[in-house]
């Protein structure tokens, strides 16, 4: 039986992300949260092994208490067990803090591990960074933007698209891959996995003392990214009004918006005979 550790982050759900100006972190405990929609993927991938080749799945997350409905989901979705990194000496902790805790905790619960998946990268900062950093902290071989899986053995190979060139790279487990969004498409919970995910295994709690992290080594070792500014960019609409007659704010506005007026027809006509040349 193989085992599978999937790295998990639950992501702000609202488009009004609650930043903390002071400190350049998000306060994730005033957003609603979902989990990350690459982290999805990365579990969908992990669901199929368990079927095809069986498995055991064990679901990892970082964050505050709420990150624990993430865990939750995963596991109605067909998870084994759950583990939840909790503690305020490490909240606002950047890729780099944040593989070496993952690090911690792997090594701690899951010191056998076969695969380790994470998504390829998060909606709310995009920087594609955890899954190579923990790889490196792991000493572990590595793929990124994995769109196929293939065991055979102790042999895993996986293709995947960089730079408009297909890649297929074999690698010995123990093995680290990140999930690109291209296929594993995720599925629906199903009632049944609603009674597993509560009122089966629960989920473990760690909190930076049980992974032997002290203030000390943060402060050493811990983030190395500084915030100088966080800023929120709105767009802004300028509305134009138009006064007069029916005839004269016609022929303002055509005056006005008539080439945008054009260009837009003249796409839409373009389009319409390439749809019937297909058809």
């Amino acid at each position: 039986m193989l085992n599978l550790v999937v790295c998990l982050k639950q992501v702000p759900m609202v488009t009004e992300l609650p930043w903390d100006e002071k400190t350049g972190t998000l306060r994730r405990d005033l957003a609603a949260g979902m989990m990350n929609p690459a982290c999805k993927h990365a579990l969908e991938a992990a669901l199929q092994i368990k079927e095809q080749y069986s498995a055991k799945i064990t679901v990892i997350t970082m964050g505050p208490p709420a990150a624990e409905e993430v865990l939750r989901e995963a596991m109605a979705l067909g998870a084994d067990e759950a583990i939840l990194i909790c503690d305020r000496l490490l909240a606002g902790s950047d890729t780099f803090a944040t593989s070496l805790v993952l690090k911690e905790a792997i090594k701690k619960k899951c010191p056998k591990f076969d695969l380790i998946l994470c998504g390829a990268y998060t909606a709310d900062s995009e920087t594609a960074q955890v899954g190579p950093q923990l790889a490196e902290e792991l000493d572990l071989p590595a793929a990124a933007y994995v769109e196929k899986l293939e065991i055979s053995g102790r042999t895993l190979r996986v293709r995947r698209m960089v730079d408009n060139f297909r890649e297929t790279l074999e690698m010995e487990f123990p093995a680290l891959v990140t999930i690109s969004m291209e296929n594993y498409k995720p599925r629906f919970t199903k009632l049944a996995g609603l009674e597993n995910a509560f009122c089966g295994n629960g989920v473990v709690v760690l909190d930076a003392a049980a992974l032997g992290i002290k203030a000390s080594s943060m402060e050493q070792k811990g983030s190395r990214t500084k915030v100088r500014k966080v800023f929120l960019k709105k767009a802004q609409k300028e509305n134009v009004l138009i006064q007069g007659t029916a005839s004269l704010v016609v022929t303002e506005f055509l005056d006005k918006y008539q080439r945008k007026i054009s260009t837009a027809i003249g796409k839409s006509i373009e389009e319409k005979k390439l749809d019937e040349k297909e058809q």
